[in-house]
């Protein structure tokens, strides 16, 4: 089951905000990242990870349903690196 934004808004609520508050505050991080990623920045949080912008180069592709070529053009895509800590907390808990 995926975490949703309801859900954050939900766990900040219970740490004692209001709902109004817990939502202002999750919009607010989400539009600061957005804003951070279009300007080209990369956006670090430290024991978490690093949201990164990478330029994809025109390529050729193919339609899955008709199985045509085509080109895809260039574009630019956000990844994701996740921090060692993070890692190892997620590996830790698989044992």
């Amino acid at each position: 089951m995926a975490l949703t934004k309801c859900d954050i808004v939900e766990k900040i609520y219970d740490m004692g905000f209001t709902k109004k508050e817990s939502v202002d505050v999750v919009e607010q991080l989400i539009e600061i990242i957005k804003d951070s990623l279009q300007e080209g920045d990369d956006v670090l949080i430290s024991g978490f990870g690093k949201f990164c912008i990478k330029q994809k180069d025109q390529r050729r592709g193919r339609n899955p349903a008709t199985g045509k070529d085509l080109m895809l053009r260039e574009r630019k895509v956000v990844t994701f690196k996740c921090s060692g800590k993070l890692r190892d907390l997620i590996n830790d808990s698989q044992e």
